[in-house]
């Protein structure tokens, strides 16, 4: 398993986690930042200077994922990573990540007044023979308390919180080992979708409100916000398997099967394999079958209907394409059934 203890910097995450490995039998202390510091080695200085921080390059929460189960299946036992995530999307990527891996995450959360936070970015020396390079660090924190005021609500949430105000890091990695010995700090809740092996067959449904917005959710396991459905089973029909996707993610049950509107091929991107990918039209919901809509905490947190426009800035690149294209499609679709005479709805 992994204790991942998340936090402001200067928050005491990285202290509390080398007390922590001596209270947690067969545990070793794994940094990510070591990955952000071998890529500034390994990349082109162009792409470095495309980015302000290393969580930005997807190689890196690549790596952070593949690292630490390459990490758990030398030494075993539990590591304990102390490392701010402030993104959730960024948090979405690695513990899905992991999760695919069936590694569980216990995320601990790290509070302190930011009174405190300010004293202890202020008496940080990161480098005693480099001070411009110290002083570099501190601003850095000083730049990124807002950030993590921002995240608070849901970093909240999603981890245990134990607040390290007047707390040493010795005293604070005990409160972390008992919170996960008694599993006060539990697992992390999200949904443990295996790896594919191979390019995979996914379909996904549109549904549409009473103003024509179309519905999206949002996922716990990975980056972006996505449309109802999933990867097609062995032996079952694509429009069915949208069907049951729906029902499963979101408790709606579609009484008419839905009508092909896009039918997409991803190239593989490794790590990523691709696929066919095929998005359905499911109709409108009214707004009784809108206010029955159900999520499964540990998959979804979130769902709305929005505009196409609105979409753009939720979804990814590739995702946003089909919903245009599958826009188009329905649009052209209703056309001919007027000119045809075909009754809508």
């Amino acid at each position: 398993m992994i204790v991942w203890i998340n936090g402001a910097f200067s928050a005491g995450k990285t202290s509390a986690a080398r007390e922590l490995i001596d209270l947690i039998p067969n545990s070793t202390f794994y940094d990510p930042e070591l990955i952000g510091g071998g890529l500034r080695h390994l990349l082109p200085q162009k792409r470095l200077a495309e980015v302000g921080d290393y969580q930005d390059l997807p190689i890196w929460r690549r790596l952070v994922v593949d690292t630490a189960a390459a990490l758990l299946a030398e030494v075993g036992g539990t590591l304990v990573v102390p490392m701010t995530l402030l993104r959730q999307e960024y948090r979405d990527e690695i513990f899905g990540g992991l999760a695919a891996r069936r590694i569980p995450v216990c995320h601990v959360l790290l509070s302190a007044d930011e009174t405190i936070l300010r004293e202890r970015i202020a008496a940080r020396e990161k480098w005693a023979d480099d001070p411009e390079g110290s002083e570099r660090v501190r601003q850095w924190a000083y730049e990124h308390i807002e950030p993590y005021r921002a995240a608070l609500p849901w970093l909240a949430g999603d981890a245990h919180v134990i607040d390290t105000s007047g707390l040493t890091a010795a005293e604070t990695a005990v409160r972390i080992a008992d919170a996960v010995r008694t599993g006060a700090a539990g697992n992390c809740e999200i949904v443990q979708t295996p790896a594919p092996t191979a390019e995979t067959l996914a379909a996904g449904v549109l549904l549409f409100d009473e103003a024509d917005r179309v519905l999206l959710v949002d996922p716990t396991y990975k980056p972006g916000w996505e449309f109802p459905g999933g990867v097609v089973e062995r032996g079952e029909a694509p429009a069915r398997a949208g069907i049951r996707e729906v029902k499963e993610e979101i408790g709606i049950e579609l009484v008419d099967v839905p009508k092909l509107l896009v039918v997409d091929w991803e190239p593989p991107r490794p790590p990523a394999f691709g696929g066919l990918r095929l998005i359905f039209d499911g109709g409108t919901l009214d707004s009784a079958a809108a206010g029955r809509l159900v999520l499964p905490g540990s998959e979804l947190r979130g769902w709305r209907f929005v505009t196409e426009e609105e979409a753009a800035g939720l979804l990814p690149p590739n995702r946003y394409e089909r919903l245009r294209w599958a826009l188009r499609a329905r649009e052209r679709s209703a056309v001919l059934n007027l000119e045809a005479g075909v009754p809508v709805g």
